[in-house]
């Protein structure tokens, strides 16, 4: 690895959109939290995300990733600079179940996951 290069700063933005007491821990962290968003505010974000050129990891509450939208769909199509992931409601963070796990199980089997 070059002596230059920098991995305390890459200049990625951490942006978390869903319920107040779940985004309200990553604001300790520094992240750019919207706090009981809704779709709307997430397709306004995602948007202004995109036409900046920032690159960004994009945390949504599971009803919010799941909500659809112009936006959300393109980014997540088209992965590059800006990745999308889904985080478990705080009320039930054992009824998450990550998009990936059909893919596994697709791939490896029904068992594959235990």
């Amino acid at each position: 690895m070059p002596a230059d290069t920098d991995l305390t700063h890459s200049g990625a933005r951490l942006v978390v959109l869903g319920s107040a007491g779940l985004a309200g821990g990553f604001s300790l962290i520094g992240a750019e939290v919207h706090a009981d968003a809704d779709p709307a505010t997430v397709e306004t974000v995602l948007e202004q995300l995109a036409n900046s050129g920032d690159e960004a990891l994009v945390l949504l509450e599971t009803h919010l990733a799941h909500s659809g939208g112009y936006w959300l769909n393109r980014l997540r199509n088209e992965g590059g600079r800006i990745v999308i992931t889904e985080l478990p409601p705080l009320s039930a963070p054992h009824d998450y179940a990550p998009a990936v796990d059909e893919v596994v199980r697709a791939v490896l089997g029904p068992e594959a996951l235990g």
